[in-house]
């Protein structure tokens, strides 16, 4: 049996980890978070690409061809998950699980993050771990029945 595939997406300044405000996001570099999903995802037989962009496009994109693949998908939305309807829009289509990350806890942080419009269309979420919350994240794809 071949693994369940799953796209981890991360949007905007996420590319910039490890370098952008490491007291809030940690010294993981994008290309170290990256190795570390697929690690964890190999651990539960789970087939993991990861993508970064700066393009609220590009995001919607990927989000329509999981949506056409039924692939479960972890999202880092970064600051998109705050006001982009679209997104939310895009991610409503994903039939399969999904779960919206963070790496800090944005309920612990400036009032305009406390708002996810993302939040209502997925299956859950999971932040304030830091890139261990990719990890939780996965484990819950793992787990899931679809």
């Amino acid at each position: 049996m071949s693994a369940r595939r799953v796209l981890v997406l991360n949007g905007p300044n996420l590319g910039r980890l490890g370098v952008r405000e490491p007291e809030i996001y940690g010294h993981t570099t994008h290309q170290e978070l990256a190795e570390a999903c697929r690690a964890s995802g190999s651990e539960l037989g789970l087939e993991v690409e990861v993508r970064q962009t700066d393009s609220e496009a590009e995001l919607v994109g990927w989000l329509h061809e999981a949506a056409d693949a039924g692939t479960p998908v972890v999202l880092n939305a970064g600051a998109f998950t705050h006001y982009s309807y679209a997104l939310r829009d895009a991610l409503a289509q994903v039939a399969a699980p999904t779960v919206e990350v963070h790496l800090s806890n944005p309920a612990a942080r400036e009032s305009f993050r406390h708002t996810s419009v993302i939040a209502s269309v997925v299956t859950g979420s999971i932040s304030g771990f830091g890139i261990g919350s990719y990890a939780l994240a996965l484990r819950a794809i793992a787990g899931s029945d679809a």
